[in-house]
């Protein structure tokens, strides 16, 4: 359920922003909001990837998991 709202939320922002973007004097505080929570959400989901290099630098370091 909480994923549900992050993403409903992520969407509605995203909406909003780009509706404030087609005005002629778009608000400059609108604007960086909807990138500050366009910039969580690309954490939250780049944090659940793992990392391509993660098995290639422990097989050079000697260790494995």
């Amino acid at each position: 359920m909480k994923q549900f709202l992050y993403i409903l939320m992520f969407v509605a922002v995203g909406i909003f922003a780009m509706i404030e973007q087609s005005k002629p004097a778009p608000n400059r505080f609108v604007m960086i909001g909807a990138m500050a929570v366009f910039m969580f959400g690309l954490f939250r989901l780049m944090k659940k990837i793992p990392s391509k290099n993660d098995g290639e630098n422990e097989e050079e370091n000697g260790t494995e998991i």
